[in-house]
């Protein structure tokens, strides 16, 4: 069996390698595809996919008759098709936890590099200039909000590392209703409410069409002028254009942004020229364990798949009694 890996930029295989050959599967050198028909082109015969931004779409799948597992390097799969994956018999895998706690970690990172004005004090310093003028006004953490826009395992894990360095924390999610706590103590409140009360606003969702541009102009007109933004999850659930209009004209304090609507962020990007703004290259994943876990478990699923094995995590257990 075949097993064709997709847009990858992780560098070697040799770990995938080394578990497809312990069922007998073949892994090709990742074929680098951005277009259906670049996709196409590579699956044509491959029993098994492994994709990390590359769209596998309904007219990907309807191309590839010995198509029986997808599975993602890493949370989202805003790239796949589940619908029609599931319609057709595929099973949509991915690895959920792979890496909470350093994405959680690049939250509360980007936090304290807007809150403590840590980035611009370097740079300040670096310039010759040893005061806090372009810092000031800072305010004592103990007691400021920090507000996750969800409440799964990555929004949690920020929440009560916030909590243990001094935040009060509120998250807000469709699963949680308004005015409960959950298992772990975190408050649910409203999205409106969360944006009005929250001096730091951090995001932890999913991308899909109920949440792309969920913080948009709407949005970020209820947040505080001296809160903050920090995404970690997807670019598209922050509205770039309405972000960059946010920033410029001081309606928020400032931005941390791991994760961007068009990746790479091109050099001369806008967000580039502001001074309110910390950036990092979709770095929120990386820990040399977490990277061993990203490149081992998407192979192991879709071996499992193609074995005939309950994979540990799939997205549509249904197409495994089809």
């Amino acid at each position: 069996m075949k097993i064709v890996i997709l847009d990858s930029n992780l560098g070697a295989i040799d770990l995938e390698r080394n578990i497809a050959g312990q069922y007998g599967f073949l892994i090709d050198k990742p074929k680098q595809c951005k277009t259906e028909d670049d996709v196409i082109s590579v699956v044509k015969d491959a029993d098994g996919i492994v994709v990390q931004y590359a769209p596998v779409t309904r007219k990907v799948l309807e191309a590839s008759p010995r198509l029986k597992v997808v599975s993602e390097y890493g949370v989202g799969v805003d790239s796949i098709d589940i619908a029609a994956c599931t319609e057709k018999g595929i099973a949509v895998c991915n690895v959920p936890d792979y890496s909470y706690q350093e994405v959680s970690d690049q939250a509360i990172a980007l936090t304290l590099a807007l809150d403590r004005g840590i980035v611009t004090l370097d740079k300040q310093i670096r310039s010759g200039n040893y005061g806090l003028t372009a810092v000031k006004p800072l305010h004592r953490i103990a007691g400021r909000i920090f507000g996750v826009v969800g409440l799964g395992r990555i929004a949690r894990a920020a929440a009560l590392k916030a909590r243990g360095i001094g935040y009060s924390v509120i998250g807000t999610d469709i699963a949680f209703e308004p005015g409960t706590v959950t298992g772990d103590g975190i408050p649910a409140v409203t999205f409106d409410e969360l944006l009005s009360k929250s001096d730091v606003v951090s995001v932890h969702v999913p991308l899909m069409e109920a949440t792309r541009h969920l913080i948009n102009a709407a949005a970020l007109s209820k947040m505080k002028p001296e809160a903050i933004l920090i995404n970690t999850a997807r670019g598209g659930v922050v509205d770039t254009e309405a972000l960059i209009e946010a920033l410029k004209n001081r309606a928020i304090r400032g931005a941390g942004l791991d994760v961007f609507e068009t990746e790479p962020l091109p050099k001369d990007h806008p967000l580039t020229s502001l001074d309110n703004v910390v950036l990092t290259p979709h770095a929120g994943y990386y820990s040399e364990e977490s990277l061993y876990e990203l490149k081992t478990r998407p192979v192991q699923n879709a071996a499992d798949v193609l074995a005939g094995k309950k994979p540990r995590n799939i997205l549509n257990p249904t197409v495994l009694q089809m």
